[in-house]
């Protein structure tokens, strides 16, 4: 029973038909390359906020800034 959690931020205002693609893209990918069940996929989207996300040992929000200063 394949389990996929897929975390992106909350910022992008991800609607609910993108979600629904991630989740139909995730389960056809696990069939077509591992030959697993639609069935007994799992995926799960997690909306994460920018304060509970870091990259690189900074908020992620101080790295982006970091990322436009180069």
């Amino acid at each position: 029973m394949p389990y996929v959690n897929i975390k992106i931020t909350r910022e992008g205002g991800t609607t609910p038909q993108q979600k629904a693609a991630l989740i139909r893209g995730t389960t056809d990918l696990l069939v077509k390359v591992l030959d697993k069940s639609p069935a007994t996929t799992m995926v799960v989207i997690d909306e994460v906020g920018l304060e509970d996300w870091g990259i690189g040992g900074l908020p992620v929000e101080q790295y982006r800034r970091q990322q436009q200063d180069r």
